[in-house]
Parts: C-alpha cells; sequence; structure tokens
C-alpha cells in the first residue's frame, strides 16, 4: 500500500517502537499521523518530538487505556462488559472503538504490547485465594473479583472483536500489529523472571496471549471484508532510547541510598523492616540505559541479557523498518500472519555492532562518574543481580580471574568480607537496590526494602527457607558459595585450556579472546555464561 496522503493511526505511539515507526512513516509523506498513548501528555510530547520532521504531515494526538471502558466505570463494570455477549449499542462504550471511530484511519499500526497489558493479573494467585477462601468459609467477593478481573481469555477475544468491528466500521485498510514472543526469543529455560518459578506461569501467561492474538489475528487476515492483516514478532531484547547518568526509578519510585551495617540474622525476616538500615535522603544514582517499556537496565544488566546465547538483541529501527516494508507490500519474510512458524525477528549484526559500542560508552560514562553500573534488579529475576554483584565483589578484590582459581574458598571469603566490612559504601551500593548481604559469620547486611523474600511479615528463619532466599537473591559470602565461585572460574579455565592453540576460525565462539585472556573479571560476560551452562538458560537459534 501507497503510504503517502493516508492516515495512520499508531497504537502506543509514545513507546519505543512507535517512535521509531513514526520517524519512519514520516519518510514517506502521511497525510496524517494520530499517536495514540495512554496517557495524553505522552502522546503529546511524542507529538512534539516528531513535527520538526513532519513537513506537510499533520501529527495529531489521543489517549486512553485501549483495555478499559469510554465512561470508567469499576472493575466490575469493566469484567461484566468483557463477558457477555457483544451487541452492536455496546460498540461505543469501549475505548478503543471510539478511538478506530474518530479517527477513522487508513491504516493501523499497533505497538501496544497487548500480551502484558491483559495479562498483568496474576491468575494463578488469585485462585489461590479465592480456593482459600471458599476452604475457611469465609466470604470472598473481593478474592472473586481479583480472579474474574484475572482473566486473560475473554479480555483478548473483546479486544480483538471491538479491534476487527472497529476497523470494519471506518472501512480501515491495512492493520499490522508489533507482537512478542513474550520471552525475548528464548525458551521454557528462560533464565529471566520476576521472583517466580522457572518457568513462571505468569511469564507463560503473556507468552500464551501473546500467541493466541497471533491466532486470532490470523483468522481475522482470512476474514472477507477484513482490512489486510500482519503482525511483526521481534523475539529479541528491544533496545534502546537513551544513556545517561541520574537517579534510578523503579516503579515509578526513585531508589534512594540505605546507610547499612552488618547485624545479626535473628530468628525471624521481614521484607519490609526500618529499623535494619538508614534509609538515607540522597537518590540512588548511576549509569543507565533506558530500554523503553522494559526499563532502564545498568550496564551490566545490558551485558547479561545481551550475551550470545542470552535474548541478545534487536534495534527499533530495524523494526520500523521490517513493518514499513510490509505495509508497503515488500517482502520481508517476517510477517507472522504469514507465515507463523518462519517470521519472528532475531538478534541482528547491527544490534551487534552497536552493542558493543554501547558497551564501551556506558563503561566510558562509569569511569567519568566513578561508580560501577552493576545491577538495579529491573532485568529479573533477583537470583541475577545476585550474581552480577557476586562477580562485581570479586573484581573489586581480585585483579582477574586467574587470581580466583588459584586463590582458597577461605582466602576468597575473607577478602570479600573485609571489602564489605571495610567499605560500607559498596555494600551500601548492593543494599539499596534491594540485594541483602549474607556473611559467613551469619550476619546480614540489608536495606530497609528487601526483594527476597517478598511481602515477608516477622516471617521465621529457618535453615530452608534461609537457603531458598539466598538463592533466588541473596549476595552469599559464606564458604561453600566462594568455593562455588572458585570451581566456576577454573571450569572456564578448564573450557580455554581444551580450546586447540592453532584453531583461528569462527567455529568456537567462547575463545581465548572472548574471555579477554582471562585478564579481567567482566560481570556480565560471567553471568551470561553461568545463565547459560550452570542454569540452562541459552537460546539455540540466533
Amino acid at each position: 500500500m501507497n503510504i503517502e496522503n493516508r492516515k495512520v493511526l499508531v497504537l502506543g505511539g509514545y513507546g519505543l517502537v512507535g517512535m521509531a515507526v513514526c520517524r519512519e512513516l514520516l519518510a514517506r509523506r502521511p497525510r496524517e499521523i494520530q499517536i495514540h498513548s495512554l496517557r495524553i501528555e505522552e502522546s503529546q510530547k511524542a507529538a512534539e518530538e516528531l513535527r520538526p520532521d513532519a513537513g506537510s504531515t499533520v501529527i495529531s494526538t489521543s489517549a486512553g487505556n485501549l483495555f478499559g471502558l469510554l465512561q470508567g466505570g469499576s472493575k466490575r463494570d469493566l469484567i461484566r462488559a468483557e463477558l457477555r455477549r457483544l451487541d452492536d449499542e455496546d460498540l461505543g462504550s469501549f475505548v478503543l472503538y471510539d478511538v478506530l471511530a474518530r479517527s477513522k484511519p487508513d491504516i493501523v499500526v499497533d505497538c501496544v504490547n497487548t500480551s502484558t497489558g491483559i495479562a498483568y493479573g496474576d491468575i494463578f494467585r488469585s485462585a489461590e485465594e479465592v480456593l482459600r477462601r471458599l476452604e475457611a468459609g469465609e466470604a470472598g467477593d473481593g478474592a472473586t473479583e481479583r480472579l474474574l478481573d484475572a482473566l486473560y481469555m475473554p479480555r483478548l477475544i473483546r479486544h480483538i472483536q471491538l479491534l476487527y468491528r472497529g476497523m470494519i466500521d471506518v472501512q480501515t485498510r491495512l492493520y499490522i500489529k508489533v507482537g512478542t514472543t513474550g520471552t525475548g526469543g528464548m525458551g521454557l529455560n528462560i533464565p529471566y523472571t520476576h521472583s517466580e518459578e522457572k518457568p513462571s506461569r505468569v511469564l507463560l501467561s503473556k507468552t500464551a496471549m501473546a500467541g493466541a492474538q497471533s491466532m486470532l489475528l490470523f483468522l481475522m487476515a482470512r476474514t472477507p471484508g477484513a482490512p489486510i492483516t500482519k503482525e511483526i514478532k521481534p523475539a529479541a531484547v528491544i533496545a534502546w532510547k537513551r544513556m545517561a547518568f541520574g537517579p534510578i526509578v523503579r516503579g515509578g519510585k526513585p531508589l534512594m541510598m540505605m546507610d547499612a551495617r552488618p547485624h545479626p540474622l535473628g530468628a525471624t525476616f521481614s521484607t519490609e523492616d526500618p529499623a535494619a538500615a538508614q534509609a538515607t535522603s540522597e537518590p540512588y544514582q548511576n549509569v543507565f540505559i533506558d530500554t523503553g517499556e522494559n526499563g532502564v537496565f545498568s550496564l551490566e544488566e545490558l551485558s547479561t541479557v545481551t550475551s550470545y546465547g542470552q535474548m541478545e538483541f534487536i534495534t527499533p529501527e530495524e523494526i520500523a523498518n521490517y513493518l514499513v516494508f510490509e505495509i508497503e507490500g515488500r517482502n520481508t519474510g517476517h510477517d507472522v500472519i504469514n507465515a507463523l512458524d518462519g517470521a519472528v525477528l532475531g538478534p541482528t549484526y547491527r544490534a551487534g555492532i552497536l552493542r558493543h559500542w554501547a558497551l564501551e560508552q556506558l563503561n566510558e560514562m562509569e569511569r567519568e562518574h566513578g561508580v560501577h553500573s552493576v545491577a538495579f534488579e529491573m532485568l529479573g529475576p533477583p537470583r541475577n543481580s545476585k550474581l552480577l554483584f557476586e562477580a562485581h565483589l570479586l573484581r573489586l578484590v581480585f585483579p582477574n580471574m586467574k587470581a580466583v582459581w588459584s586463590s582458597t574458598p577461605e582466602a576468597v571469603r575473607d577478602a570479600l568480607d573485609r571489602l564489605v566490612r571495610q567499605d560500607p559504601e559498596v555494600a551500601n551500593r548492593v543494599v539499596s537496590v534491594g540485594i541483602p548481604i549474607l556473611l559467613d559469620s551469619g550476619e546480614v547486611i540489608r536495606g530497609v526494602h528487601v526483594i527476597v523474600p517478598p511481602d515477608a511479615a516477622n516471617e521465621e528463619v529457618t535453615p530452608g527457607k534461609l537457603e531458598a532466599w539466598v538463592r533466588d537473591g541473596w549476595v552469599d559470602l559464606r564458604l561453600a558459595n566462594c568455593a562455588r565461585w572458585v570451581e566456576r572460574f577454573q571450569k572456564i579455565r578448564d573450557e580455554i585450556a581444551a580450546l586447540p592453540a592453532d584453531d583461528t576460525s569462527s567455529r568456537i565462539l567462547r575463545n581465548r579472546r572472548f574471555w579477554h585472556k582471562i585478564d579481567v573479571i567482566q560481570p556480565g560476560k560471567v553471568v551470561g555464561w553461568i545463565l547459560g551452562t550452570e542454569e540452562g538458560g541459552a537460546r539455540i537459534k540466533g
């Protein structure tokens, strides 16, 4: 389809991919681009950024929750609206239909992460709560409502119904979706979650919704009179928006620096404990890279998640390129609706080059600001932050991996213990993001808030629970874990020693140059190796 002089509605236009799509579209001189976002200030900000390059193209804005009702209403009103039969007189009560009816676009580009938007509720936890209340003979109106609100499939089906009816009624000619695999291209062994079991049921729910949506769009593409329907489905981390040094915000709130010291672990443990450390008025600042909807990552988190065999990454500009090519009718080979099995976008050559530059620049910014950008606990799960911080502490006291594998576990333990006791700032940088430090003495250094265990209140500390907490998200400086790190570096040494000395081909990825001749400890690279080998969390398709 010729984009020139057409009206394009970009849903999620303020996001990382949405903005890249808008820039790519402007080069084709559409009549109008309407940017829709959840909040009007987001749409307006995107429009202001794009107008200098708009030329004769009109940039308009709209806002609203595409999964909600036009007149608001209670959660129960929305549940009723989603579960009942959809009649013609009901269409206008939904935000999505209203946006389509008012916009009357020729082309709809959907960059909203629909599967996340729909599967944000934890249906498993809600169901457990309802069952517990039923077994206890308690009234469970609130629990039942939460369970009904977490029903994914009715919400997705209603979303597709409204999308289809709205585009039919305004005669939209083409709909193209930027979808998701839900796992960044990885499989059921994905090592990134948010403290749930692996693989996470909540994460798999989002993947299930993404797959269900693709099949529903496949049906829409086969429906006479429906718009041409396509889907582009990236299968890697999408990055990036900007790099900077500044306050780290998580969940809409800035992290604050903690002033923490070792103290006895005690018989009980609480996630929130204002007495555990002094929360300062100083914001937690560091070098970060903004990946848009996925949040901000530290240097080492970016290094980990984009390591070979992990999620790797793709740039929003590449996605926008493929998307516009598909609108124009070019054959990209990446339309999921046309070829469900072969259309995912994997990591790219361009992203590989840019990854090198991004890591280089983030390293320079680290040196400029005198900090180490290790982990903010946004990559998930907390275990990844724990591993990154443990590798980081090792690099602060040992010059290279050889020095670690040549040491005894006792020497490693003693060196790390001295570090966190004699340099409180080092420990505070760890605990300020919610990751406690457990010493071999049994003492713990922690902030006011910890991430693992979640929502604990005077929970009894048992050996079993403590080991689970330490495994899932505590920096562990006990002797056994120090021995584990010595063994890890010895395995890396053995891997390197087993390489053919004269092999300079492309056959071997982790060659001597990959490890920089073991002269430095690089937390992101090391943790990427751990996730791929110990945890079995490596991808098999690039």
